[in-house]
This record gives structure tokens, sequence and C-alpha cells, in this order.
């Protein structure tokens, strides 16, 4: 939002009208000198003169005052990502007194509220105090049900109901889960293909292949991420998880996801260890462990959303997402959140003095540290 700046839109707009100071103070009916006054800044005009001076030069009164309450989508997608760099690399009570400021300023913006929510979760983890932690989220939710009960755009309600639901997982309240988003689930409706066969019948070819190629990623993608709750919620059943893995890792192999989205084999792998953990199957939990490490040393330029030869023209429309095809969080975020996973975890505990998870470790932050340095080089 641009700061208020009444003396510069007055000067040029009277300029461009080719009248004096003395002219313009005669038409509102004050002194010249309060004119001079309004144009050097040294004071304002009266709130009751807005609007004849608005009418006068055939302008908003919000063009007058400089005031711009709404953010265009790339300066979004900027904000975001340089606000997520900040908490890297700044005192993180600066970041969030800022993130404040901005939240305050824009709080009719609602595509940048409900980003600053998003962001708000993203990195709550990062604050010292379970306190603060505890008041990200909160805060994301109160963001989200501004979006929701204010904002009329149906997409924007949508994305906010959902990050709610999430923040209230997170919060460990899930009656206010099932209070927001029902108890009744409704079956899929095949509102993709049509509009894929509405094209095609159209002689669209093209548009057709992007629609489906489209709701396949997200069909894909959708299952793919189910798998780590199953799998925690069926961590007791030996066979059951093994069949659950055996599916998700033939479907990962036929889909290549662990190139296509590496974020989401990460966490089945991850996910895929605690759960031998609890069934005190040691090795295998470390086998996971080593594919999980083998994800997280990629190239994080993999983590960007992106198509392959099989979704190879999804390309443009990820980068029409609202942040971006860029990963949500900073790099040196996802990398500590990486080696915390492992140290921090509880389910790890039992594998703490064995030779291979030191090794795992030991090489995850070791070329996490050299991928940090190689690109300072």
């Amino acid at each position: 939002m641009k700061e208020i700046n009444t003396a510069k839109t007055l000067i040029v707009k009277r300029r461009e009208k080719g009248i004096t100071q003395d002219e313009l103070a005669a038409f509102i009916g004050v002194t010249k000198a309060s004119v001079s006054k309004w144009e050097t800044g040294q004071s304002y005009p009266d709130i009751t003169f807005l609007p004849q001076l608005a009418a006068y030069f055939n302008i908003s009164i919000d063009e007058l005052i400089g005031y711009a309450p709404q953010m265009t989508e790339e300066d979004i997608k900027k904000l975001y990502h340089r606000l997520a760099s900040d908490f890297t690399e700044k005192p993180f009570d600066e970041v969030i007194t800022e993130c404040s400021g901005i939240i305050k300023k824009y709080y009719s913006c609602f595509p940048l509220l409900l980003q600053m929510a998003l962001l708000l979760t993203n990195h709550h983890m990062l604050a010292a105090e379970p306190e603060k932690r505890t008041k990200m989220l909160e805060e994301s939710v109160s963001l989200c049900i501004r979006v929701k009960t204010e904002s009329e755009d149906v997409s924007l309600t949508k994305d906010a109901v959902s990050l709610e639901a999430t923040c209230y997982l997170m919060l460990q309240k899930p009656q206010e889960v099932l209070d927001l988003l029902g108890e009744t689930l409704r079956p899929h409706s095949p509102v993709d293909e049509m509009v894929a066969q509405a094209y095609q019948m159209m002689g669209n070819v093209k548009k057709a292949n992007e629609v489906m190629q489209i709701s396949m990623y997200q069909h894909l993608l959708l299952l793919a991420s189910g798998v780590p709750s199953y799998l925690l919620l069926n961590a007791s059943k030996v066979e059951k998880t093994e069949e659950i893995l055996q599916r998700t890792f033939a479907l990962a192999d036929a889909y290549d996801l662990e190139e296509l989205h590496p974020n989401t084999m990460v966490k089945v792998y991850y996910t895929a260890a605690q759960v031998y953990c609890m069934q005190g199957n040691h090795e295998t939990a470390l086998d996971m462990l080593q594919k999980y490490l083998s994800i997280c040393t990629l190239d994080f330029s993999l983590y960007d959303l992106h198509g392959d030869s099989y979704f190879d023209v999804i390309d443009d429309w990820l980068k029409e997402f609202k942040l971006g095809s860029k990963i949500v969080r900073n790099e040196e975020t996802v990398k500590a959140s990486m080696i915390q996973g492992i140290v921090e975890n509880p389910a790890f505990a039992v594998l703490a003095e064995l030779p291979r998870y030191k090794s795992i470790v030991g090489t995850l932050k070791f070329k996490l540290e050299m991928n940090e340095n190689g690109k300072h080089l």
C-alpha cells in the first residue's frame, strides 16, 4: 500500500490542469497559504475538503491521498517469498512485527491476508516459545475467518476454509475441524472430465489435453499425500501397512514421484520410518530414512512445482499459482526442518545409538551444508 501523499498528488494534478495555487485556493474557498502548505506537506487538507478536491480534479479520494488498499498478485508473491527468507535471516520478532504491520495496512486485501495466514502457518514452528507458535496459528485462523466471511471471492473462501482446518489440526482442535468441514463426505464430481470433453467437442484438443493433465496431476498428488496419515492410522497393523506401502511405491515408480514431486515422497518415507520404528522393525525404518536422505539432498530446484514428460503441459498452469511454482518456505527453513525431523522426533530415539542412524544424520547435515556452501561460492 502506498503511503498517503496528498502533497505530491495536488502538485501533479494542479499542474496538469494548468492552474495556480491562487486559482485552486479560490475554488476551494481557502487561502493560497493553505494550498501552499498542503503541497509542501506542512499540513493536510481538512477532511471536509477532500470530496471537493477529488471532484475538481476528477479523481477518487483514494487517488487524491495516494491510498491503494490492494496489492497485485505479483507483489503478494514477491512479498511472501521475501518474508519467508527474512524468517531465516533476521530476528524472529522483527519479522513478526513487520508481518503484523503489513496485515494491519492491507486488512481489506483478502488475497494478501490469505497468503499472510499461510506464511504464519508455514513458519510458526520457528518461534522459540510454544505460546508464540500457538499465537501465530491462532492469528492464521483469525485471518482465514476474515477472508471467508468478508471476501466475495469463492476461490479465496474455499482456500481459507482449508487453511483454517489445517491450523485447527495443528492446534489439536479436532472438533473445530469437524464443525468447519462437516462430517459427511461427498462423492467426487467429474467436472474436469466434462470440461475436457467440451473442449474436445469444440475441436480444441490442446485445451482438452491440458485440462485432463491438470486434473490427473491433482488427483495423483491427492492420493499420494493421503498416504502418511493413512499409514499412521494403521500403524498397529503390520500387514496393512505393508500393503499400503507396496501400492504407494508402485504408484511412485509408475509416475516417478521422486522427481515429479519429491516433497510428497519425503513425507511418505519419513512416516514409513516412524511406523516401522513403532512396529520394532528398526532395519526397515533405517531403509526408509535412507530413502528420506536421498531425496532431502536433491538439488532444491526440484522441489519447485514442475511437470515432466508425462505431465508435459502443466508448467504454465503451475506458474499461475498465487505464490508461483516455488516452495512456500525458505530453503534454509526447509533444510532445518529436515534435520530436526529426524533428530528431534521421539519415534527415532530407539535408533539413536545405531551406527547406521548416526551415519544418516551425519550425511544429511553434511550434504545440506555442502549444498549451501556451494550455492554461495
